[in-house]
Formats: structure tokens, C-alpha cells, sequence
């Protein structure tokens, strides 16, 4: 089962639900174990990128900018903010960096309309993405 240890890299449930909360989904996140509101994180970044990237091709601006400032807000008020970077050592520091670069490249993406930016993102987020989803079983993370 999860268990929030000082010594974990990652916030509080409260916090993560919160974080997950203000990101804008539309969801009951209450039910949800912290592992699967930080999956759904993830998955909410992928789904953002994709909108974005069909939006750049279909010349749609305004959706582009709003699909790119949504998987941003993923990133800097869900997936960082849910790091314990007081107690949480290097790799709660190496993910903040992470997500820095990531955002700063999602706003880059949107002002060059760049699709190669937005592969870069993803191909950065993905192994993330996917350990995250291959340690669940292991956390007891069901919902």
C-alpha cells in the first residue's frame, strides 16, 4: 500500500488531490489512491500534448494554446507541485528539474508552433509516465 514517508519524494494525498483538482479535471478525485491521481496526471499531460499537436496541424490556434497551457498547468501544479522537495532527495530534485525544463519547453512549443517541441516533451514524460504505471500493482494502487 502507499505509504507517504518523510523521506518520500512525492507530497501528501491531500496535497496530491488538490494538485490534481486544480489542474481542472472533471472528475471525483476523492475515491482515487494517490498513485492514480498521479497516473491520471500523466495521462491528462499525454491527452493535453495530443490535442495540441492535432490542433497545430489543423491550424486551430486557440485550442492549440489552450491544450498546451492545460498540459503545462499538469506539470507545474500537479506533477511538481506534488513533489516533496524537503524530504524527497535527488530524485524529487531531478524531477523538479524536469518538469522546469518541460514547462519552459511547452511555452516555447506554443509561441514557435513547433510539433518537434511537443515530441521532445512527451519523449521526456513518457518513461515517467510508464514506471509510474509499472510500480502500481507493487503500491497496491487499485483504484
Amino acid at each position: 500500500m502507499y505509504s507517504a514517508a518523510a523521506s518520500s519524494p512525492f507530497g501528501s494525498p491531500g496535497a496530491l488531490a488538490n494538485a490534481y483538482r486544480q489542474v481542472g479535471f472533471e472528475t471525483s478525485v476523492s475515491p482515487a489512491s494517490p498513485h492514480k491521481l498521479v497516473e491520471l496526471l500523466f495521462d491528462g499531460f499525454f491527452d493535453a500534448l495530443n490535442l495540441a499537436r492535432a490542433s497545430m496541424r489543423g491550424g486551430k490556434i486557440e485550442v492549440k494554446g489552450r491544450a498546451i497551457g492545460h498540459a503545462a498547468r499538469i506539470v507545474d501544479e500537479g506533477l511538481k507541485a506534488s513533489l516533496n522537495l524537503k524530504d524527497g532527495g535527488r530524485l524529487a530534485a531531478d524531477l523538479n528539474g524536469l518538469y522546469e525544463y518541460v514547462s519552459i519547453r511547452l511555452v516555447l512549443a506554443n509561441a514557435r508552433n513547433d510539433e518537434s517541441i511537443l515530441d521532445e516533451c512527451a519523449r521526456l514524460i513518457e518513461p515517467l509516465r510508464q514506471a509510474w504505471k509499472d510500480i502500481g500493482p507493487r503500491t497496491g494502487a487499485a483504484n
